[in-house]
């Protein structure tokens, strides 16, 4: 009679719906112990949409696009108004790289054993990969937190080696986006954005989350045309109080200048004996 498999290396019952716990728990404890080997401490977390191009691929599109239609004429004036528009939401990409980059220098120079306030990303293109390509040029870790789905999401270059995490289920994603985060920048982007925004502001509300973390929605032009919060407290569904749970920022500046008092007023003191151990932080309230 042939051996049978232990059942953890059973690969059949792994992937059938009784092994569904232990896949759950393998996104939980894998990317623990990976956190504490690399010695990362906290995150800096950046959203975005994921079809933000840099400013040289969007002008290389344009040109691309007029040459095209100055030859052949086959393109119509809503394509090239299209790719023109693409070149001007291409600022948030080099923002979000810029902040990337003056946030990993400022917390590189920290006096920390640790890694403090590492940039995070969901781990794709678009502002994703510019969030992890700036902390990359500044010479910081920076790490990704890809989704494995059919289209669009593949990993960028520019995680660090060891820090590029595969997800199968979204909330485990979300639960290290939350668990490590200090403060979150909410770069214009679409569902999967306002998903994660909305996430983690219910947990500031509801007081689920035991820290302090800073939300700034980066780009005043495009929120202000999708969000309009402020109804929300006219309406009654929130409290005006609950405004202030977002700060707001237009250039890379003013972006890091807020999350640079909010970190060193709210997380730089000494760490607490947990926090030394290991990424086991007390992020969410039991």
């Amino acid at each position: 009679m042939a051996q049978q498999p232990l059942a953890y290396q059973n690969p059949e019952f792994l992937k059938a719906g009784a092994g569904r716990p232990v896949r759950i728990i393998a996104e939980y404890l894998e990317p623990l112990k990976r956190f504490h080997d690399e010695k990362i401490q906290d995150t800096v977390v950046f959203f975005g949409s994921a079809r933000v191009d840099s400013r040289e691929q969007a002008e290389r599109q344009i040109r691309r696009l007029s040459a095209r239609h100055a030859k052949a004429g086959d393109l119509s004036e809503s394509t090239l108004a299209r790719s023109r528009k693409a070149l001007e939401w291409a600022r948030y990409y080099e923002d979000a790289r810029e902040l990337s980059r003056m946030l990993t220098t400022w917390s590189r120079a920290l006096p920390y054993e640790n890694h403090r306030f590492v940039v995070t990303s969901g781990g794709g293109p678009g502002i994703m990969e510019a969030a992890n390509r700036g902390a990359h040029e500044a010479g910081g870790k920076t790490i990704g937190l890809n989704i494995r789905l059919p289209f669009e999401q593949g990993a960028n270059p520019y995680i660090t080696d060891g820090l590029h995490f595969e997800f199968h289920y979204f909330f485990m994603r979300k639960f290290w986006f939350a668990y490590l985060a200090k403060a979150l920048v909410i770069f214009p982007g679409g569902f999967g954005t306002c998903d994660e925004l909305f996430e983690v502001l219910t947990l500031m509300q509801t007081e689920k989350l035991a820290k302090k973390i800073e939300v700034v929605l980066y780009g005043t032009e495009y929120w202000e045309q999708v969000l309009n919060l402020k109804t929300f407290a006219e309406w009654g569904a929130i409290e005006e109080r609950d405004l202030a749970l977002l700060r707001h920022a237009d250039s890379p500046q003013d972006a890091f200048t807020l999350l640079r008092d909010h970190l060193s007023a709210h997380h730089l003191e000494p760490p607490t004996a947990p926090e030394k151990a290991a990424p086991e932080l007390a992020a969410t309230r039991s």
